[in-house]
Parts: structure tokens; C-alpha cells; sequence
């Protein structure tokens, strides 16, 4: 089963240097078994826009917004064998923002892809 991890945070402090390199390695554990497929980091709301639709009309707002209470801070992609699984590598991945960024608060939300199977 394929899920995405997506990481929201009402912080706006950018991450430690301790904690970058914690994430990579266990991004580079995960690629070479072959279980993460991507992930990423975001670029700060100031850099970003949207593109809606609202009473019929196609219109762009430009970041940063200022209603955002949470910011969606980065994602991966995982192929894993099942939600218990995924729930582990959450787990596993939160403990890391817990080790290495004192004080943050988050979520990882995890869902998984809709596939004709499913």
C-alpha cells in the first residue's frame, strides 16, 4: 500500500540542523529498502499561492495567508505493507521532531492512495 505522510505545524521556525541530519538518515535508510518513494520539505507560505475557485470565479491569492493556523511543512511517500506498518514509521518519524526540536508541536497525518482495489 502506498501512503503519504504530510506534516502540519502551527511553528514557523525552520528546523535544526541536528534534526535535518537525523531525517536523513532515516530517509536514506528508507530509500535503500525501497519503501520511500519521495518526501520533501516546503518552502515558507510567503512563496507560495493558490489557485480557487469561489462563487463561480477563478481567481490567485499570493502567499503568505494569513488565516493558515497550520502549515503544511513538508511529505513523503511511502510503499509499505500495511496501515500498522505506516502507523510504526510515523511513529518512528514524530519521535525524531520530539529527539531533535524541543518544544515543537505537529502532526503527521498519514493517508493512504486510493487505488482501484481499494
Amino acid at each position: 500500500m502506498r501512503f503519504m505522510y504530510i506534516v502540519t505545524s502551527p511553528h514557523r521556525t525552520p528546523p535544526t540542523p541536528a534534526f535535518m541530519e537525523a531525517v536523513g538518515k532515516l530517509a536514506d535508510r528508507e530509500i535503500k529498502a525501497g519503501r520511500m518513494i519521495d518526501n520533501g520539505g516546503l518552502m515558507p507560505l510567503s512563496t507560495g499561492a493558490r489557485v480557487q475557485i469561489k462563487d463561480g470565479q477563478l481567481s490567485v491569492v499570493d502567499g503568505p495567508f494569513i488565516e493558515a493556523k497550520e502549515v503544511i511543512g513538508g511529505y513523503a511517500i511511502f510503499e509499505l505493507s500495511d496501515k500498522d506498518e505506516a502507523m510504526a514509521m510515523a511513529k518512528e518519524f514524530m519521535q525524531l521532531h520530539k529527539d531533535y526540536m524541543p518544544g515543537w508541536e505537529g502532526t503527521c497525518e498519514l493517508r493512504a492512495f486510493a487505488s482501484p482495489a481499494h
